[in-house]
């Protein structure tokens, strides 16, 4: 997981291009006129799209951020539900250039974290639109959705390639003066683009240790109607490329998680940082370290399995791209000669991937994941809750918490959180939204062709009809239960979880009811750990540790034809020095 909060809580959003324009406002057209208090606000914003932007119509998402910090533009500003600037947001359609559209600051529009301008501070804002741009898919079971395209930026919304953004002017609410505003820039992609190639899952450069494969999926783009492109970020180890090891074959940690805007556990060339210096002492067991990139119309990434709104993305990994690593580097190829890693949202595609494709992988260690029994949402139970967004009696309503502090305090609720997806984007396109990925990962298609809402954005009524069809795609604990029969002797000590019992997002409290749930199996043989006192991100080991560990679990698993193999493979890693016992990030 990171939703949208969480994605500030990991730095997911660092690091991705934002095209032509310099970063800092461009103020224009300075307005101070008007009492300023917010009492009496502009009702609305005339937004006009310059020929320059567009060579035909755009359909998309148009916003108009204000903003009263000046450090940097509105627009990248907004991309934060706790402390993000106030935007404002609707649909459209066909838009023409050299024509205007209308941002009404109140009714008519979807307003975060204001409703209404009037509610504003006082003072004076710098104002800037921006238009999310869609692309028409035709798909392969016949709905015909329109959804933004990323480029190579992890679906960061306000950064995102092909993406319009218009200069700054100067507004203050109140003062009734009219607001006039244009889009005329495009978002180019933050990695160069070769000749005849993609900015799909970006194009960063190889270096000694790094190395990038990408390819068009078949599935994907039968899927979308039209070509789709998965990717890898493979982090080789020290004397992968020396003659004398090119008979060695290596085993492969599949890392799990976000978009990644760096390379594979944050490594970096010049040994900078704990991982780096470990993994460049000499003294690492010699994994191939692998992240996907999977990017997609919904999400930074896809949740790494087969849903019916994103695609067939689990069998894209898993049957077209992993095949090809393998080709392409020389692995072992083989189930035990493969695990899973990753936290948060990597944490629940750990879990998922083991218990899905229990014959590619032997061994999976989930961190912190995303909930892996539906009954607790975060604090959320869809299956028997009628609100999302608060516990109601007769006289009160009480809100439910989305993430807190570590001592218990609040710092977001659901219907916080859901007011900003809301904002983003209409039928759970949000981009970037936490609740609007889950729903269109575990949801059906509604009869629009879009996830169908397992509840109502405005209210947080959820739809019980939708709810119970959760529990037969993607709730985990439903699935292993489900499939005891086949997965026992599979899974059978190949999997660990772990968590912090404070964990930000709650999600300790689904780990737990997966617990209860598959414990009570017959043969279960799952291990968990819970930190106590630790919120989101808790690691239990150094890397030092996690790696020999992981390094001890292969070789355990290597059936007696490959013993030696990978026997002479663990003795590769020097002795011990102390490198790399700083713990995990």
């Amino acid at each position: 997981m990171t939703g949208p909060s969480r994605r500030s809580f990991v730095a997911a959003l660092a690091g991705t291009g934002i095209g032509a324009a310099a970063v800092g406002a461009v103020v224009t057209d300075r307005v101070e006129a008007g009492r300023g208090d917010g009492s009496a606000a502009t009702t609305s914003v005339t937004v006009t799209l310059a020929g320059a932007a567009a060579d035909g119509p755009v359909t998309g998402r148009l916003y108009v951020v204000l903003s009263r910090d000046d450090s940097s533009e509105p627009r990248d500003q907004a991309g934060d539900p706790l402390d993000g600037a106030p935007f404002w947001g609707v649909d459209v359609q066909g838009w023409e250039p050299g024509t205007s559209r209308t941002v009404p600051l109140g009714a008519g529009a979807d307003g975060h974290p204001f409703a209404d301008a009037a509610d504003l501070p006082a003072g004076a804002y710098s104002a800037q639109a921006f238009v999310n741009v869609y692309t028409r898919f035709t798909r392969s079971d016949g709905s015909v959705v329109d959804l933004h395209l990323p480029g190579g930026d992890g679906h960061d919304v306000f950064r995102s390639a092909g993406n319009l953004f218009g200069p700054v002017a100067r507004f203050t609410p109140g003062g009734g003066e009219a607001l006039e505003l244009s889009v005329d820039t495009v978002v180019a992609p933050g990695d160069e683009v070769p000749e005849g190639g993609t900015a799909q899952q970006g194009n960063p450069p190889d270096s000694e240790h790094v190395r990038h494969v990408k390819i068009r999926s078949e599935v994907l783009s039968g899927f979308w109607g039209q070509d789709v492109f998965i990717g890898a970020d493979v982090l080789l180890p020290p004397g992968y490329d020396d003659p004398v090891n090119q008979a060695v074959r290596y085993p492969v940690e599949v890392h799990h998680g976000h978009f990644p805007t760096t390379a594979p556990r944050g490594f970096r060339e010049d040994g900078e940082g704990d991982f780096s210096a470990y993994w460049l002492s000499g003294t690492a067991p010699r994994f191939l370290v692998v992240t996907f990139r999977h990017e997609n119309p919904f999400y930074d990434d896809s949740y790494a399995v087969d849903s019916a709104n994103i695609g067939p993305y689990g069998t894209a990994l898993n049957t077209e791209l992993l095949p090809e690593i393998d080709r392409t580097f020389r692995t072992v190829g083989q189930r035990w000669g493969r695990v899973l890693s990753g936290g948060s949202t990597g944490g629940w595609e750990v879990v998922a991937t083991q218990v899905t494709y229990p014959d590619l992988y032997r061994g999976a260690w989930a961190g912190y994941p995303d909930p892996l029994d539906f009954r607790a949402l975060g604090l959320v139970d869809v299956y028997s809750d009628e609100d999302a967004y608060a516990t109601s009696t007769e006289y009160q309503r009480t809100p439910v918490p989305f993430t807190r502090e570590s001592s218990g305090r609040t710092t977001q609720t659901v219907e916080q959180a859901n007011s900003w997806e809301r904002a983003l984007g209409s039928r759970g396109r949000s981009g970037l939204g936490q609740w609007d990925v889950w729903q269109a990962v575990f949801s059906p298609q509604g009869p629009d062709g879009y996830p169908a809402a397992v509840w109502d954005k405005a209210s947080g009524r959820i739809d019980r009809a939708v709810a119970a069809q959760w529990a037969e795609r993607w709730d985990l604990a439903a699935h292993v239960e489900r499939h005891w029969d086949e997965l026992r002797e599979k899974l059978d000590g190949q999997l660990t979880i772990y968590v912090g019992d404070a964990d930000t997002y709650f999600l300790d409290v689904a780990v737990q009811l997966f617990k209860e749930r598959v414990d009570a199996l017959e043969g279960s043989n799952v291990t968990y750990l819970f930190g106590r006192g630790q919120s989101h991100g808790w690691e239990p080991w150094t890397y030092r540790e996690f790696y020999d560990m992981l390094a001890d679990h292969v070789v355990a698993g290597a059936p007696a034809g490959e013993a030696e193999a990978a026997r002479a493979w663990r003795a590769m890693a020097a002795p011990a020095d102390g490198t790399g016992d700083a713990p995990r990030q």
